[in-house]
């Protein structure tokens, strides 16, 4: 039982004494979010690099528990959490030069060195459940194993959608953490059924929930600290890994996450043919904007987009994986029509 209940609480304890940490140090060397752009809505200046205390903290939990012998069940390798430090930290150091020098063009740098980390270490989708034909596989359920560079390249591009869609998630306070904290929780819930009691797996799970919860603590708002580019990549980079690793679970990761990634689907796809710019230009007409353009408050936009993520990522445990793909088909009627109705009144405010 200790196993479930020290990661989680020392990793939240970690987190909340080392956001204090870095964020008098983003202070002392002026490493800040000005508000100079429509869509940046805090009042003043605000410290960034709130990402290296979630990583640090996620670290140093994971290391103290392998060193523990909590991770020694067999399910991850010496070489997976190797990857998922190494992985991660090349995330911070892009990130952290992105917060100090503004490199936004080249932003695509820590991701794409990330996935390759965790590639090389053999964080790669092995198969996935198949929906649509009955059979028997590890587990009793029909597989569709994916070998060689096709398991590379799906996991290549996954990881990188996990990451970019926390990344343009990053707009309100504590969206992003909070989230985080929700779907890695999910995923813990999610290992319990189909894993050995105290797993490895089970374990990640739930230091990355108290990392997250721990900065929270100070992301809430009005956030007196932001993630930054190295957390907003990170906790995208290891919801995608932890989906790899609990058995395959895309599907229930995809319901986690819907509404955010069906948002960056829709947001990059009008930029690049409809407004013919950079998919990676920013602006305010994410849903968590239009959720503010149509009078929700701040924290009720992201209390709402935190409901929404609980509903589908709950559903998630309960489905057989016809009815997940089901319920992925409703998620993204769900997100058209909430568009709809957020444009509309949006547009009726601004006139």
């Amino acid at each position: 039982m200790l196993r479930y209940l020290l990661p989680p609480l020392l990793a939240f304890i970690s987190s909340l004494l080392l956001t204090k940490k870095v964020r008098q140090l983003a202070l002392r060397y002026h490493i800040v979010d000005a508000p100079t752009e429509e869509r940046k809505i805090q009042k003043g200046h605000v410290p960034l690099l709130g990402g290296l205390a979630v990583y640090f903290s996620f670290a140093l939990i994971l290391i103290l528990s392998w060193s523990l012998g909590w991770l020694s069940d067999g399910k991850i390798t010496v070489a997976k959490i190797l990857g998922i430090i190494l992985g991660g930290l090349v995330i911070c150091l892009v990130g952290f030069w992105d917060d100090k020098c503004n490199i936004q063009t080249k932003s695509f740098i820590g991701p794409f060195l990330a996935s390759l980390v965790a590639l090389g270490a053999g964080i790669t989708i092995g198969y996935v459940t198949n929906p649509f034909l009955a059979g028997t596989g590890p587990y009793g359920r029909a597989l569709l194993y994916f070998g060689g560079s096709i398991g590379y390249l799906l996991s290549f591009i996954w990881l990188l959608i996990m990451m970019y869609t926390t990344k343009f998630l990053d707009g309100l306070d504590g969206l992003v953490s909070g989230i985080g904290a929700i779907g890695s929780l999910i995923l813990f819930v999610v290992s319990l059924f189909w894993d050995v009691p105290q797993s490895s797996t089970s374990i990640l799970c739930l230091i990355l929930t108290g990392s997250c919860l721990g900065f929270l603590v100070y992301n809430w708002h009005p956030a007196s600290i932001f993630l930054g580019e190295s957390g907003s990549v990170f906790i995208g980079f290891m919801l995608g890994v932890l989906a790899i690793i609990s058995g395959g679970k895309i599907a229930t990761a995809l319901l986690i996450m819907g509404i955010p990634l069906l948002d960056l689907i829709w947001v990059v796809l009008r930029r690049i043919f409809k407004e013919r710019k950079s998919p990676f230009t920013g602006d305010r007409k994410h849903l968590h904007f239009r959720l503010l353009d149509a009078g929700f408050s701040h924290r009720g936009a992201v209390l709402f987009l935190y409901f929404l993520t609980i509903i589908f990522g709950t559903a998630s445990l309960f489905l057989q994986s016809q009815s997940k793909v089901l319920t992925l088909a409703i998620l993204i009627v769900v997100m058209l029509l909430l568009a709809i109705i957020l444009i509309k009144f949006s547009n009726k405010n601004t006139t």
